[in-house]
């Protein structure tokens, strides 16, 4: 089943002393793009995050942010009692003042306050990773349910592009009349004899430079395999860009050849049809 590159998913932990929100957005990309924000706290973790985002998002533009809000007595900085009363101790013997005055000044002083870099608590880390694979479990489930819609877009537009294939099929005996016709009636307005065995030679080679029953047959073929490959198990827009490419560029050869004007048109319908499908196959996984 295919998925799209375009997916959201959030994730919120209630821990003893802090809120945990965990977020993932992504958007198409040729290539997976990762963009991690979090606390520094948890850099070590990096590596790992990316490497689960990789194995289950595969590509796209995506942007991961954990945020941390403090809910209970935690803090990471701590006042270093023994250097505050030594600085109060000297400051005395510096100035006058109450010990409010003096613990004020010594608090401004260097390595009055020391902050600690506290390590991962493991426990608290497992249920932080739990909640980032359930953000991202969520994402998974926002870009299958954008590919079923995406999914049923591409079939109806193949739909449109067999109908109007069918309606080439239907033209192309009227076409090679009308080019038969325009011969014939170029030769007739030529006064000179004409070799009649050389006329027919040389009127079916005409006809074949314009016969696009290969084409068909081909473009036909490549609507079959564009289908099947949307319904298999794995979603591969890049497989289905080349499908894409492969019928253009048989309705391009059908357009250049067919030199009928009724046939024409019903290529530039398919050459619209065939672009809105790319357009879309550029947001597929």
């Amino acid at each position: 089943m295919i998925q799209s590159m375009t997916g959201y998913g959030k994730s919120v932990l209630q821990l003893p002393t802090k809120k945990i929100s965990i977020e993932l957005k992504s958007l198409n990309s040729k290539n997976l793009d990762v963009n991690a924000r979090m606390p520094s706290t948890y850099r070590a973790k990096e590596l790992d995050i990316r490497k689960d985002i990789a194995k289950q998002l595969v590509r796209g533009k995506v942007d991961f942010s954990l945020y941390v809000e403090i809910t209970g007595e935690e803090t990471s900085s701590k006042i270093n009692k023994t250097v505050v009363q030594e600085y109060i101790k000297q400051l005395k013997g510096v100035v006058d003042g109450d010990a409010t005055e003096l613990l004020k000044m010594a608090i401004r002083l260097p390595d009055a306050v020391t902050t600690e870099r506290d390590d991962i608590d493991e426990e608290e880390w497992g249920l932080i990773a739990n909640g980032i694979n359930e953000a991202i479990s969520k994402i998974v489930a926002y870009r299958k349910d954008e590919g079923a819609i995406l999914k049923q877009d591409f079939i109806n537009r193949i739909g449109t592009l067999k109908q109007l294939l069918e309606a080439v099929i239907v033209m192309d005996p009227e076409r090679i009349d009308g080019v038969r016709a325009r011969l014939e009636k170029g030769i007739s307005e030529i006064k000179e004899k004409v070799d009649e065995n050389r006329f027919e030679q040389e009127l079916v080679y005409y006809i074949e430079k314009f016969d696009i029953t290969e084409e068909k047959v081909r473009l036909d073929n490549h609507l079959d395999y564009f289908i099947k490959a949307l319904n298999s198990d794995d979603s591969n827009g890049k497989k289905l860009g080349f499908i894409s490419q492969e019928i253009g560029r048989e309705i391009n050869t059908i357009g250049s050849k067919s030199n009928y004007a009724p046939m024409q048109k019903l290529v530039v319908q398919m050459k619209d049809e065939l672009e809105k499908i790319k357009e879309q196959l550029l947001n597929v996984l």
